[in-house]
């Protein structure tokens, strides 16, 4: 039945406008964190156009893993578009870039800081052409002194102090399992984007929208840099420890180690009260959370004492029933199975017949105009035909043209 319902809602989300619906990206961004922004605004209904180079996105040969080889790092973050290859140095092709930051609602890009002046595409150019454009430009570190600095994932992971606060205290120093602050500059990208759009129906006046890995970083870091910058202190890597709470860490169990996250005097009063420790709550060493995180080494020992008595999942159902936030430590596989399993439909199959993606659902859910999943990641240039006859129109230029265009190719 759960599985009817959701089909159903996926296809009422077919049927209905997107809250985007209508407008145009120019996405001349590629890698992690322009493309991910686009794919969100594409999923919400805008029609974004991904202009690649000849060579094509990098991701597209980031492998293993690939799907029919094609790197799943690419199909990742860019569904719902339409690729077109433009040659910047081919003056034709040039062209019909400026053609397209013309008619763009939005025009977003991950060039190097000034990359893209030589060629008539930088802010201000296109800005001539198009007083109302949000434009959209991601760097590594701004554009001052930082600006000839190329801005990767792991470096900037470096650089802001990230990689100082992860792994074990006598341990090396460790970059995220996944690149955190692309994701969270491709975020941030779609919240300015978003913003701008809105001054924009205000006012009629287009801007400039700029982002940065380090800036995102240093903002993303939250209680620890404001641990430095409020409080003093620099932090250090505690391994899996919080400097603030505990317990909020993995514990040992009979088998695995269970995650714990105890965040209030009430919330810790429930873990005793399941763990058979009524006392502690009023060990007056134990009595706030400023006192359990002082005395968290005489605490351990007394949690994980009862912890070990049963195994991880027993303890994961006991205390989740006793609203006591825990869990185990999955795996990837694991994590989409239990999403599953609490009805969230993780997985979604885009586009049809031979070219059906399968990927993870867009992660807003709205009660009138939800997200749609309709077109897989493009191949390389597989909209070249449509979009070049659409910016050689004048002067229809409804971006609606391009559903219409990509539709009946595929139906075809």
């Amino acid at each position: 039945m759960q599985e009817q319902d959701n089909e159903r809602t996926r296809q009422g989300a077919d049927r209905r406008p997107g809250p985007l619906d209508g407008l145009l990206i120019a996405d001349f961004s590629r890698v992690l964190a322009g493309p991910y922004c686009t794919m969100l605004l594409g999923d919400l209904g805008a029609t974004v156009i991904k202009v690649e180079s000849p060579a094509g996105d990098d991701t597209r040969t980031w492998m293993p893993p690939d799907r029919n080889g094609v790197a799943t790092y690419y199909l990742a973050i860019n569904r719902n578009k339409r690729s077109v290859i433009l040659d910047f140095n081919d003056s034709a092709d040039l062209g019909l870039a400026h053609e397209l930051a013309a008619r763009a609602d939005v025009f977003i890009e991950n060039f190097k800081p000034g990359g893209l002046k030589r060629f008539g595409l930088d802010y201000d150019a296109v800005q001539q052409r198009n007083a109302g454009i949000i434009y959209a430009s991601i760097s590594g570190f701004g554009t001052a002194q930082g600006a000839s600095l190329p801005g990767y994932d792991l470096i900037v992971q470096a650089l802001s102090g990230l990689m100082s606060l992860t792994g074990d205290p006598d341990g090396p120093a460790y970059r995220s399992g996944i690149s955190v602050f692309d994701v969270m500059v491709g975020l941030h990208a779609a919240i300015g984007i978003l913003a701008a759009l809105n001054h924009r129906n205000r006012t009629g006046e287009g801007q400039h929208v700029e982002v940065s890995l380090l800036a995102s970083a240093l903002s993303g870091m939250v209680n620890q840099t404001s641990a430095y910058v409020a409080g003093g202190v620099i932090p250090n890597r505690m391994g899996n420890a919080h400097p603030s709470l505990f317990p909020y860490e993995p514990l040992p169990t009979a088998d695995l180690d269970l995650v714990i996250a105890a965040g209030n005097n009430g919330q810790f009063s429930k873990l005793c009260e399941i763990l058979d420790l009524p006392e502690l709550p009023h060990d007056p060493r134990f009595a706030n959370t400023k006192d359990r995180t002082r005395n968290r080494d005489a605490l351990r020992p007394l949690l994980v004492e009862r912890l070990r008595t049963r195994t991880a999942n027993d303890w994961f159902h006991r205390l989740s029933a006793a609203g006591v936030s825990c869990g185990p430590i999955n795996s990837i596989e694991g994590g989409i199975t239990f999403a599953r399993e609490l009805g969230l439909d993780p997985v979604v199959e885009v586009g049809a017949g031979d070219d059906v993606m399968p990927m993870i659902r867009h992660p807003i859910s709205f009660s009138l105009t939800p997200p749609r999943h309709k077109l897989p990641p493009p191949a390389l240039g597989q909209d070249n035909e449509q979009i070049r006859a659409w910016l050689s129109q004048t002067p229809h230029i409804d971006p609606e043209e391009l559903k219409a265009a990509r539709t009946s190719s595929e139906q075809g």
